[in-house]
């Protein structure tokens, strides 16, 4: 198979099956926006091993042939690995990062629950901050000593926010992300099933932390290029935004998943290509005239808002913590 057929490839599975991240990849110059539609690929490919019909034994033995198939890239006539070869040698693409991912879907797969939020932040990192890690590679950085922690930073505040959003979905599948130590402080489950009002405080105090990572991982767009910095932000702009929707009503977790709508996901990425004409754009992300910076999106003042959660707060981990390679 020729290399361009194997992009075009992984471009439509991007157009297909990216809900987010399709709109913030399209303001992406064409060879970038290639080479981040093929790690998606991969990535959808992964995720749906995690999240497919098969028994967890099987699942784990396809997991494992994956992983097998990128050390090295073996590609054969599979359009997404023959792709992934020749992105792996434009961009040097960390490959440990796809290992990250794969171990984040086995702990998927066999049912890992997380007592603390350090526990669930190595989770977030494998499956999220290694798709920032990849992501960065492609848009070039000049500091990556700076820039790698940022990128996962964001990756956990995505993951946060993503797993806030489809809470409801997941326990019907058996899992349970919020951390049990938060979910004990306010008599609430951590699979939301309990009342209303602990459903609420538990809520939002998620979102509260969850916007702590954006504070940090925000840092992160002055570093990139207009196009860079576009893509990252239309997809964060559209988290942010979904993010700050639980936090304005925490039982809407509680009715289903919650998606914006594709106007306002469009708007998010136009607005996000405009502002990134200069670094004052990103403090516009999404709309949001105080994002990158703001009180509001650190959300340090109304951590300690919950009494019963106020100890939570001193177990998040730092931004130097478990910084890319611990996480993925």
């Amino acid at each position: 198979m020729k290399v361009d057929e194997a992009y075009d490839a992984c471009e439509r599975i991007t157009r297909r099956e990216a809900r987010n991240f399709s709109y913030g990849i399209r303001l992406l110059r064409p060879p970038e926006r290639r080479a981040l539609s093929t790690v998606y690929a991969l990535a959808r490919r992964i995720d749906d091993i995690g999240d497919g019909p098969l028994p967890p034994e099987q699942k784990l033995a396809a997991l494992a042939r994956v992983r097998k198939d990128l050390h090295p890239v073996h590609d054969g006539d599979d359009p997404v690995l023959v792709a992934l070869g020749d992105a792996a040698q434009r961009y040097a693409l960390p490959m440990d990062a796809f290992d990250d991912l794969i171990d984040g879907c086995e702990m998927d797969v066999i049912g890992t629950s997380y007592g603390s939020i350090d526990e669930l932040v190595v989770y977030c990192r494998r499956v999220a901050g290694s798709i920032g890690r990849l992501s960065l590679a492609v848009f070039g950085t000049e500091n990556p000593e700076v820039t790698v922690p940022l990128a996962d930073d964001l990756g956990v505040a995505l993951q946060l926010t993503n797993i806030l959003r489809d809470v409801v979905e997941d326990r019907r599948n058996g899992r349970v992300y919020l951390p049990a130590d938060d979910a004990a402080a306010v008599g609430c489950p951590p699979d939301l099933s309990g009342p209303d009002p602990a459903i609420a405080e538990l809520v939002g105090f998620e979102c509260r932390r969850a916007r702590e990572w954006f504070g940090r991982g925000l840092r992160l767009l002055p570093h990139l290029d207009h196009r860079s910095r576009a893509c990252v932000g239309a997809m964060a702009g559209i988290y942010h935004r979904l993010l700050g929707r639980i936090e304005r009503e925490p039982m809407v977790v509680t009715r289903g998943r919650l998606s914006l709508p594709v106007w306002e996901k469009a708007w998010v990425a136009a607005t996000s290509l405009a502002g990134a004409t200069s670094l004052a754009g990103s403090s516009r992300l999404a709309g949001s005239s105080r994002l990158a910076g703001s009180s509001r999106l650190a959300g340090s003042s109304r951590l300690a808002g919950s009494s019963r959660l106020k100890a939570a707060r001193t177990r998040q981990p730092p931004a130097s913590r478990q910084r890319a390679g611990g996480e993925g």
